[in-house]
């Protein structure tokens, strides 16, 4: 990883955490945010999984709200997407259960 990659990653993890700690306090049963990222093909190949505890939660959540907090955001760090809706996704530990067997490495590769 190049030295610019390493500042970005570390701006990009503290800006979700960030992130992380507005939703769990704005949407019931949001659990956790994590990302994926090949820095040979950014930001185009940025993707922002949002977790929540329960399907219910999520399809319960304001998953616009979300989405444009992330992209404001971003925006702090001069990480600029054209549709957010793209880089953005929605999961639920729930569903990580059901089909991964709880195991979210599998489940996010």
């Amino acid at each position: 990883m190049r030295k610019t990659d390493k500042k970005r990653e570390n701006a990009l993890r503290t800006v979700l955490t960030d992130v992380c700690d507005t939703a769990q306090a704005m949407h019931q049963g949001f659990e956790w945010i994590t990302h994926l990222v090949n820095y040979d093909d950014f930001p185009r190949s940025l993707s922002i999984i949002c977790v929540f505890d329960t399907n219910e939660n999520c399809a319960n959540a304001d998953c616009d709200a979300i989405r444009s907090l992330i992209q404001r955001s971003l925006g702090t760090i001069d990480i600029q997407v054209k549709d957010i809706n793209r880089h953005v996704r929605f999961d639920t530990e729930e569903n990580c259960l059901n089909q991964h067997d709880g195991k979210w490495n599998a489940r996010l590769k």
